[in-house]
């Protein structure tokens, strides 16, 4: 088991475009990915999801 921490906060709604979650700012394919995911693969998600997020 990975010792990174899903992004998610409960809020699984994805926007207009229905290719990103509101929430997390992961992609559907990120989310879709994340449980098999490595290690390494799944900070870069976070990090995709970071670079994502409104300031």
């Amino acid at each position: 088991m990975s010792a990174v921490e899903s992004p998610c906060v409960k809020i699984c709604k994805l926007d207009e475009a229905k290719s990103l979650c509101i929430g997390c700012y992961r992609t559907v394919e990120e989310i879709g990915e994340w449980r098999w995911a490595t290690e390494s693969r799944q900070k870069e998600i976070l990090e995709n999801a970071a670079d994502r997020r409104p300031d």
